[in-house]
């Protein structure tokens, strides 16, 4: 194999790992984001605080949640299967077996290594939207307990 082949067999390579370990990111990042919602919702639900506590513990505590589940909203599209792609795998699920020999042999993988590139891209885009509604989501819903224990005390 020549060198530039290697070299863009290595980079085809990184490209696909990047976008596997992005996936893997948003895979934690979803489950934080769910048990953050559950553990908020039980909370809140079962406590029964002083009206003045109460109501300032919501009006801080549903617009946290309402980013928590807007950065769960980004994070399961940046996730979602693009089925009306003509590429990867559902380009090949709709080829004979004779289309599939023919295109393996025209494989372009700069064409490649571009298009995987601009979809790991977006979906870095769309981790870092989920981590920041996330991080602002959490410090609302710290700042909503808060209030809560205050009223315990």
């Amino acid at each position: 194999m020549s060198e530039p082949n290697r070299n863009l067999e290595a980079a085809h390579a990184e490209v696909k790992a990047e976008i596997s370990r992005t996936d893997n990111k948003i895979a934690l990042l979803l489950a934080l984001a769910t048990g953050l919602l559950a553990l908020a919702w039980t909370v809140g639900s079962n406590l029964h605080l002083p009206s003045g506590f109460g109501i300032a513990a919501a009006v801080v505590g549903a617009p946290g949640a309402g980013l928590v589940v807007w950065a769960v909203a980004a994070l399961l599209r940046s996730v979602r299967p693009n089925l009306a792609g003509r590429h990867g795998f559902v380009l090949w699920a709709t080829l004979t077996p004779e289309e599939i020999g023919e295109r393996a042999g025209q494989r372009d993988l700069s064409a490649d290594i571009a298009g995987l590139s601009r979809l790991a891209v977006a979906k870095y885009r769309a981790l870092q939207r989920a981590v920041d509604l996330l991080r602002a989501g959490g410090a609302l819903l710290i700042l909503a307990a808060l209030l809560t224990a205050g009223a315990a005390l």
